[in-house]
């Protein structure tokens, strides 16, 4: 798997995941929620992977939420898309 803003550690039962965007406070745009929903089914269908824990680089924040600069460059339907795409995500977990 291919990861640019998410990292995966796997030990001892134990999947630690982190958004690694600590200069825009781990603000979630597009390709790291594609990076988070393959994690997170990768994580579901491994046996050897009894919980996730998930974390936020940096000490500022965990999350900031969607990464607004990126919604601000799209027209109204298709960041509406991104958004729910995001929510999906979240709602599979």
């Amino acid at each position: 798997m291919d990861l640019e803003y998410v990292l995966l550690e796997k030990k001892d039962r134990i999947a630690h995941v982190t958004v690694n965007r600590p200069k825009v406070f781990n603000a979630l745009n597009a390709k790291t929620i594609s990076e988070l929903q393959s994690v997170f089914l990768d994580c579901s269908r491994d046996p050897d992977v009894g919980v996730v824990i998930v974390t936020g680089a940096g000490d500022k924040a965990f999350a900031a939420g969607a990464d607004i600069s990126e919604l601000a460059k799209l027209n109204p339907l298709t960041a509406l898309k991104t958004m729910e795409h995001g929510q999906h995500t979240y709602r599979t977990l």
